[in-house]
């Protein structure tokens, strides 16, 4: 039965990936391209290629990714890879799909902001949700993956962080600074939309939950969907009465299963829901941080002792 739930997760991860590399290649193809619009990453060195011989991107996009997944493969494991190596073979294929649809269709001709700022919506959605199902669509989003797995920095900062300098680049082939401008702006909004589709799939939040139900209520959250509640002993400070609360965890998607349960067994429960920054541990995200020593003095209460007496 778990292998049969994995596997259908997995199927899930994949058909979230192929939709995110869609939107990414409609968004790049279709009106970051033709209206010479550099974006960052491979695709914004694929790109420069592509305004300066006029070779097809998805030739320079394969091989550089192929060296990339090389080094996702030692350090991000093949679990990652596996799903990253779909994605750069799955981009090549939608790409030269959507270029031989596309042709020489140049959709916002003359309106280079709107174009702008539709593609680069369109990335950034597509990036995200693939980051969303474990996967990448490859190039520097591999390098922020690599990045993100050992500090806790955002995606779209590192991405951000490594492609401005590809989108100066582009100036070289273009010998034009408005439309470096358009890159940088196509590279914030970009980066803009991942953090949004990332953080939101990812958002959490907190209940504190009182009724005098509380048993019925934390076995039912236990059972769907799956969480841990904490009873915590309080007392009413106007009634003077002792009740017992609920401290409940849950991902943002949860809100509706949890509030439908509280209301089936207990309508005038009351109940304080929160948005929580960040929540790790089982269940949730894994502390990325690099661990510090602990002081000597810490360990023990001799050091502490000695300073008083002294």
């Amino acid at each position: 039965m778990l292998s049969k739930k994995l596997a259908i997760e997995e199927i899930k991860n994949y058909l979230e990936i192929t939709v995110g590399l869609i939107l990414y290649s409609i968004g790049w193809t279709v009106f970051l391209l033709p209206n010479d619009i550099t974006t960052g990453g491979v695709p914004g060195i694929a790109s420069i290629v592509y305004f300066a011989t006029g070779l097809p991107v998805q030739f320079v996009y394969f091989p550089i990714n192929f060296m990339l997944l090389l080094c996702a493969i030692r350090i991000l494991g093949w679990r990652f890879s596996a799903k990253t190596v779909y994605a750069v073979f799955a981009m090549t294929f939608i790409t030269a799909v959507t270029q031989q649809i596309v042709g020489d269709v140049r959709l916002l001709s003359g309106q280079p902001f709107m174009a702008c700022v539709i593609g680069a919506s369109l990335c950034g959605a597509g990036v995200g949700l693939a980051f969303c199902a474990n996967g990448s669509t490859g190039g520097t989003d591999i390098v922020a993956a690599i990045i993100n797995k050992y500090r806790d920095i955002t995606l779209g900062r590192v991405i951000l962080l490594c492609d401005v300098i590809i989108i100066s680049c582009s100036y070289f082939v273009l010998k034009d600074w408005e439309k470096v401008v358009y890159g940088y702006a196509t590279l914030f909004i970009c980066s803009f939309t991942l953090d949004q589709v990332v953080n939101s799939a990812r958002r959490s939040v907190q209940f504190f939950i009182i009724s005098d139900k509380y048993k019925e209520i934390g076995e039912a959250i236990n059972n769907n969907p799956h969480r841990g509640v904490t009873v915590i002993n309080a007392s009413g400070f106007y009634t003077q009465k002792d009740v017992h609360m609920l401290f409940v965890l849950a991902k943002g998607s949860e809100s509706t299963v949890i509030f439908s349960i509280i209301k089936s067994i207990d309508p005038n429960a009351f109940v304080s829901q929160s948005r929580v920054i960040g929540v790790y541990g089982e269940g949730f995200d894994r502390i990325k941080a690099k661990e510090m020593p602990v002081p000597v003095g810490t360990l023990s209460g001799k050091n502490n002792d000695e300073n008083l007496e002294s």
